[in-house]
């Protein structure tokens, strides 16, 4: 399965020779991207990146959407995993 993170666009460089590069956050968090899917981007946007490439500008409201999905995932994650040791201690005892 592959996965797409919405982020921020904080910096972009100037455009010269090849692909225009620049920074997003990911929740504070900056990594470099490269912009060459993704030339409508501008700093403020959303964009969605996948394993360094923006491949989509998106609207606030989506980018919140998509973010709020993986938070429910990671929840659902952690209370699985929290009832598999339950029941694991159960059966231990």
């Amino acid at each position: 399965m592959c996965l797409a993170v919405p982020g921020l666009v904080v910096s972009l460089d100037e455009p010269g020779e090849g692909l225009v590069m620049g920074k997003v956050s990911f929740g504070g968090v900056e990594r470099d991207v490269c912009f060459g899917y993704a030339p409508d981007a501008k700093v403020g946007s959303y964009v969605l990146v996948h394993v360094g490439f923006a491949i989509a500008v998106l609207d606030e409201e989506e980018a919140q959407r998509i973010l709020d999905d993986f938070e429910t995932i990671a929840r659902l994650s952690a209370d699985e995993d929290a009832l598999q040791a339950a029941e694991s201690g159960e059966n231990h005892s």
